[in-house]
């Protein structure tokens, strides 16, 4: 079920676990983290709980990942980021949640599959909001063959459910533009032309686990600017979410600086969320400086931050050229293949790939806060950006070719190699 926000996708897997678990033994739930495992596909709205008659609603155990039903039956429930987890554990049906959201997409879906053996007709259900991914579009291919059953749908096809306030606002965020598509009308969308970032260099570079890394940072986009107007309306739905994204950087063997985007833990919240969120993703990933950039909220960025924790390394910055100056320079690290997402970060890799310089107008939070971590990871050393495109220009004028280094194994944190 390709659908868009809101048209009623959980409810269709909430269901269809219903009826899947009165004939069989093994139906499972597999979404992108434990919180969305909990807060959505059991305890929602359009949750399990909610739908189940009492009769057939099942004891959820918390404690084990997992529900017990009236008859015997048990779902195990499962998040991709650890797909690890999901490895060993056989299934007769699948619900598959927000596929698209994911970290690690690729090694997730093949261990569900591997798993997905008993019974005489192994299923799974699929709910997501579409994106452009190499999967996505494999399961398409199932359409032709009958493999796949597919499912279309969009927002507004269930207005009449919708209550007014959710509604107004996700149109408002976005109606009209290249994203909303994606998000609204359930398009799947190639890359935008006039983009910044493309999702194929992005796919093209991304791996799972990550060398030893020389630096951390923590790059923060603030929504301080609409404080104001959201402390008068008395709610945060006026605020922009306030970018924080975190990024490292390694040498590679040939002893070029290649970067990692390590995680995305973006909120829509006022100063006291996004600062405590800004300081635990500034020690999970144990960084050595958090930047900030306070082209509006001035010193007050530091000391909301310095109220969690007085011991962070900080750095203010200040937005001197446009979004798009900005960002250029680290769209040419991408197209260099020196940027590799660590998973893959939904939210982030839309707000990329949909800003068109040219057109788009509202503020990309998560992409703001990306350039300020990679500019300063990227203009902090001699063989940084700058002075790769010098080598790649000295070598085009003396008649060479740019110098092709072969691919090194190098070994990751974790010992896996890289």
């Amino acid at each position: 079920m390709l659908a868009g926000r809101g048209f009623g996708k959980t409810r269709v897997g909430a269901e269809t676990v219903r009826q899947w678990i009165k004939k069989f033994k093994y139906v499972n739930l597999i979404a992108p983290t434990s919180d969305d495992a909990r807060d959505v596909m059991v305890e929602g709205e359009s949750g399990i709980l909610a739908i189940c008659p009492k009769d057939e609603r099942p004891y959820y155990r918390t404690s084990k990942s997992r529900l017990e039903w009236p008859n015997g039956a048990r779902s195990l429930i499962l998040t991709a980021d650890e797909p690890d987890r999901i490895r060993g554990k056989q299934h007769e049906k699948i619900w598959a949640d927000e596929v698209c959201a994911w970290r690690y997409i690729d090694e997730a879906w093949d261990q569900a599959m591997m798993g997905l053996r008993l019974g005489k007709n192994p299923q799974a259900v699929i709910t997501t909001t579409p994106r452009p991914l190499k999967l996505i579009k494999e399961l398409m291919k199932g359409a032709e063959d009958g493999t796949t059953v597919v499912t279309r749908g969009s927002t507004y096809d269930n207005k009449t459910n919708l209550s007014d306030k959710f509604f107004s606002k996700v149109i408002t965020k976005y109606e009209g533009t290249r994203l909303g598509r994606q998000e609204l009308n359930a398009e799947i969308l190639n890359d935008n032309p006039r983009a910044l970032f493309k999702l194929g260099l992005i796919d093209a570079a991304r791996v799972q686990v990550v060398p030893n890394l020389t630096r951390v940072v923590v790059g923060l986009d603030p929504n301080v600017k609409d404080r104001d107007r959201a402390i008068l309306a008395k709610s945060s739905d006026t605020l922009d979410e306030a970018g924080i994204v975190t990024c490292g950087s390694a040498y590679w063997p040939n002893g070029v600086l290649h970067f990692y985007v390590l995680g995305d833990d973006t909120i829509d919240g006022g100063p006291s969320e996004w600062g405590s969120k800004a300081v635990i993703a500034y020690k999970k990933h144990q960084a050595d400086r958090l930047i900030g950039e306070v082209n509006n909220g001035g010193d007050m960025v530091e000391s909301t931050v310095r109220a969690i924790d007085q011991n962070i390394s900080y750095k203010a910055v200040t937005a001197t050229r446009g979004k798009a100056i900005r960002a250029e320079p680290i769209s040419a690290l991408y197209e260099q293949g020196r940027v590799h997402h660590v998973g893959s970060f939904q939210a982030l890799e839309s707000e990329m790939t949909d800003f068109d310089p040219i057109t788009t107008t509202k503020s990309p939070n998560r992409m703001d806060a990306l350039v300020w971590a990679l500019t300063e990871l990227s203009g902090d050393d001699s063989t940084g950006m700058l002075e790769y495109m010098r080598q790649q220009v000295a070598g085009s004028q003396a008649g060479m070719a740019p110098k092709y280094t072969e691919p090194t194994t190098i070994e990751g944190w974790n010992g896996q190699p890289v």
